[in-house]
């Protein structure tokens, strides 16, 4: 797995999901409950992960988003 970002935004979180999805890749968000657990104070960044083959396409497709 490989990490693309990490965010406090859930709304951003949500739409490069939807992104990455539209273009067949599968993103996985990591530190969810953590950052649930910590309250809704935003401490806790939530990591956006892709598998490792899908890595350097992620990463193309979220800056021709303007994303990374």
């Amino acid at each position: 797995m490989t990490e693309l970002l990490r965010t406090t935004d859930p709304v951003r979180l949500s739409w490069l999901i939807a992104l990455l999805a539209d273009a067949g890749i599968e993103a996985l968000v990591l530190d969810t409950h953590t950052s649930i657990l910590e309250g809704s104070i935003g401490a806790i960044p939530r990591r956006l992960m892709v598998d490792s083959d899908d890595a350097v396409r992620a990463v193309r497709i979220l800056r021709e988003a303007g994303e990374a």
